[in-house]
């Protein structure tokens, strides 16, 4: 099986910007590899919201090159007993702590490799406490990126820890599904695609927080004054507020029960 390689490295985090600790994991990766594109998809993940970084990678990486190699360092068990990993899927390489970050991508496309960071030449400290995003995942992301081999840092492993991603609830006439993430906008995104929609026949209302909605093709086709819905540009059943907070004015939050049912005939 030919190896993948690429000097593309993204960077997903719940670390945020106050602190040195994206610059850190930067400057480890660039002093092993100078030539890499270093690209941050978001270090505002909630803090230890695992599920959360496993929509925003998963919507992200299919939009890269394959090859590309993919740092998501969202680790509440960081310091522990838990595995450093590298995972090999769908033409790119995944490398992170084992504890279910990377659930989506394998239910979206197809694992070939599992591999355990093992070799403690390609890391700057195995038993680094707190911060083995930059002293274990950042280092390991660029060796990769030189063309490191994968059993060259690890062992191959049988699987991967995975978590409960939440379910759309479907019957013939209705869909039940949930507020999985907040954008920058303050839009509400679903885990109900556009598939499921089709399904539904492509006639249908939404309802979330007491409110009905009909769905619109864009922004502006919102009512005054109210919410709207769309299926965004990613496929998924969108919450908006044209130009305004939809989370904030409407208090809709994470885990937020949405429903979807097919329009009566008259």
């Amino acid at each position: 099986m030919p190896e993948i390689a690429s000097s593309i490295i993204t960077l997903t985090t719940d670390f945020g910007y106050k602190d040195p600790f994206i610059a850190e994991i930067k400057g480890v990766i660039l002093s092993i590899n100078r030539h890499a594109t270093i690209i941050d998809l978001t270090h505002d993940i909630e803090p230890f919201n695992v599920v959360q970084a496993t929509f925003i990678v998963e919507s992200a990486y299919k939009y890269f090159p394959e090859g590309t190699i993919h740092v998501a360092v969202i680790d509440p068990e960081v310091g522990s007993e838990r595995r450093p990993i590298i995972i090999e899927s769908s033409g790119h390489l995944f490398v992170g702590p084992d504890n279910g970050v990377f659930s989506r991508v394998l239910n979206a496309g197809y694992a070939v490799r599992y591999v355990e960071i093992t070799d403690e030449k390609y890391v700057l400290r195995k038993d680094s406490p707190t911060f083995q995003g930059r002293d274990i995942f950042a280092p390991v992301a660029a060796w990769l990126s030189k063309g490191i081999k994968l059993l060259d840092i690890g062992l191959e492993i049988a699987g991967v820890k995975t978590i409960n991603i939440p379910a759309v609830q479907r019957t013939q006439a209705k869909l039940v599904g949930e507020v999985l993430y907040i954008d920058h906008f303050g839009n509400a995104i679903t885990n109900i695609t556009n598939n499921d929609l089709e399904n539904m026949g492509g006639d249908y209302l939404v309802r979330i927080k007491g409110q009905e909605l009909s769905p619109v093709a864009n922004y502006a086709q919102a009512p005054a004054g109210g919410l709207g819905s769309l299926v965004n540009s990613s496929g998924y059943l969108e919450i908006f507020y044209y130009r305004g907070n939809a989370s904030t004015l409407f208090d809709i939050g994470i885990g937020d029960s949405i429903a979807v049912s097919r329009k009566k005939k008259l």
